[in-house]
């Protein structure tokens, strides 16, 4: 089963499917609104401006699951992006990134790319996994990575 399997549903409720992003590279990251790392959101927007005409595509999703940072319904969050970041890359639908509920798109970076030591718990908030246009994932950085430190990876891939 590749990463990109299935549908999820984005922030306004339409469903996509994840097999859109094949081919492309990605960068999926775990947001909320209310985080020390909520200004990456710039970061990540300026990274989708620039590369986004070369197959190069961003998969946002919010999770609550980290000292409840993101507590908003679905349309508080796409306008707050919006607002503040001007955010038009994919934003998806509130999920959870760990545990029995984790979305499956998660549950598969996890076991593809686990953490230091081994874990595959999503540690907070803005964690980034890396595709190749193979799906495959090719690096997995914390929150405190900042976009604009991943130019040079994306830049490769593409």
């Amino acid at each position: 089963m590749s990463i990109l399997d299935g549908e999820m549903p984005l922030l306004n409720g339409q469903q996509q499917s994840l097999s859109e992003y094949q081919g492309k590279v990605v960068l999926i990251v775990n947001t909320a609104s209310k985080c020390g790392f909520t200004p990456q959101y710039e970061g990540l927007q300026t990274l989708y401006d620039d590369f986004k005409d070369q197959d190069f595509v961003i998969l946002g999703f919010p999770c609550n699951q980290f000292g409840k940072q993101e507590p908003g319904a679905e349309e508080v969050i796409g306008a707050f992006c919006q607002k503040n970041y001007g955010v038009d890359f994919p934003m998806f639908a509130k999920i959870n990134v760990n545990g029995p509920d984790a979305a499956p798109v998660y549950n598969r970076l996890k076991e593809a790319s686990p953490g230091v030591l081994g874990t595959k718990a999503i540690k907070w908030n803005f964690t980034k996994f890396l595709l190749n246009r193979e799906g495959e994932v090719v690096g997995r950085f914390g929150s405190a990575t900042k976009p604009e430190s991943l130019r040079s990876e994306i830049t490769h891939l593409l």
